[in-house]
C-alpha cells in the first residue's frame, strides 16, 4: 500500500491512505469540515484514519470469485499487515451472502464473525447489508453483532450508522429516521459527522435496487449540518456522488465487482480475469501527474498483496 513518486507532486503517504479511502484507510483530515474544525481554538483536531471493508458476501461460490473462501482472510492479513493500525474498522454491510435457510445464516455471520476476530485492531463496527437482514429483519444479525443503527463519537468526529436493509423494501423507517432527527439535534451545526449506510442514500439506479427508498428524508435530515460524509457499500464499485454539500462515497467489495450503474443489461457481476486475479476488489494505489497535480490516478493494489 506504498504510493508511487513519478514527480515533485506525487503524494504524501497520508494524503494517499486519505485518498485510497473508498474501501481502503481513511483519514479523517480528508473529511468535510476538517480545516474549519481544526482552526477553531479548543477543538479536538487529532488526526487518525479508520478502514472501510464492505459486502464480503461469506458463504457465496461461484465463478465471479473462484477465492471466495479466500479473499476475506486476506483482505484480514492485508489489514493486519498495515504498517499503522488504523483507529478502528468498520464493515459496510453484506457480512454474508444470502439464504433462505435461518440455520445456515447463522453459520455463515458465526464464521464471518470468527474469521474477523483475527483483525489486530480491537474496535471493529458492524452494520447489516440486505443479505444478512432483509428476509428475517436483521434478527440472526443481531444475534451476532448487536444493534442495527447506532452512533458513536471519536476523537471529536461523529458517527452515526443508518441500516437501510433490515426493512425488505429497501427503507429506513419512519421510527429511525426519528431517532437520525434526535441525534442530529444534539450535534451543533458544524459538527464533523461521518455516516455509514450500506444502500446509498440518493437514488444511484433504482432499476437495479440502488437506492433506499426513503433516503431522501434521511439527506433531508443531514443537509441542516455543514460537515457531513457518507459511506456506503452494496453497489461493489467505487462511487462519488454529492447531494448538496454532502459527499457520498461508496466502497468496492471483497467478493466480486458490479458493472457501472445502468452499462449493461443486468447486474451481473463482472467475470473474474485470470490475467489480474481480484481486479476490482481491494486497496487501490494513487499517483498524480505534473500537469494536473490535482488530478490523482487510482490504481488497484489487489487484497492478496496487502
Amino acid at each position: 500500500m506504498k504510493p508511487t513518486q513519478t514527480s515533485a507532486n506525487a503524494v504524501s503517504r497520508r494524503n494517499f491512505l486519505k485518498l485510497a479511502g473508498m474501501g481502503g484507510a481513511i483519514y479523517v483530515s480528508g473529511l468535510s469540515g476538517w480545516a474549519s474544525a481544526a482552526a477553531q481554538p479548543g477543538m479536538q483536531n487529532e488526526d487518525f484514519f479508520f478502514v472501510q471493508l464492505s459486502d464480503t458476501h461469506w458463504g457465496f461460490e461461484g465463478a465471479p470469485n473462484p477465492d471466495a473462501h479466500g479473499t476475506l482472510k486476506k483482505a484480514v492479513a492485508a489489514v493486519n499487515s498495515l504498517e499503522q493500525m488504523p483507529d478502528f474498522i468498520v464493515f459496510t454491510g453484506d457480512l454474508t451472502h444470502t439464504t433462505d435457510d435461518p440455520q445456515e445464516r447463522r453459520t455463515r455471520l458465526r464464521e464471518f464473525k470468527e474469521i474477523v476476530s483475527e483483525l489486530k485492531v480491537k474496535t471493529v463496527h458492524f452494520m447489516p447489508g440486505e443479505h444478512d437482514a432483509s428476509l428475517d429483519h436483521g434478527e440472526a444479525y443481531q444475534e451476532f453483532f448487536g444493534k442495527t443503527h447506532y452512533s458513536f463519537s471519536h476523537k471529536g468526529v461523529n458517527f452515526i450508522v443508518i441500516d437501510n436493509v433490515s426493512d425488505p423494501t429497501g427503507s429506513i423507517g419512519e421510527t429511525q429516521l426519528a431517532w437520525l432527527a434526535d441525534e442530529l439535534k444534539q450535534l451543533p451545526p458544524d459538527a464533523r459527522i461521518v455516516v455509514f449506510t450500506h444502500r446509498p442514500l440518493f437514488d444511484l439506479y433504482p432499476q437495479w435496487d440502488w437506492a433506499t427508498r426513503d433516503g431522501a428524508k434521511a439527506v433531508e435530515l443531514l443537509l441542516t449540518h455543514a460537515n457531513v460524509t457518507v459511506f456506503y457499500g452494496h453497489i461493489h464499485q467505487e462511487h462519488h456522488h454529492m447531494t448538496g454539500h454532502i459527499a457520498h462515497h461508496a466502497a468496492k467489495s471483497l467478493i466480486f465487482p458490479l458493472p457501472a450503474p445502468g452499462s449493461q443489461p443486468k447486474r451481473t457481476p463482472l467475470p473474474w480475469d485470470d490475467t489480474y486475479p481480484y481486479r476490482g476488489l481491494g486497496f487501490r494505489q494513487v499517483n498524480t501527474t505534473v500537469a494536473q497535480p490535482m488530478i490523482y490516478k487510482l490504481i488497484e493494489l489487489p487484497v492478496l498483496k496487502g
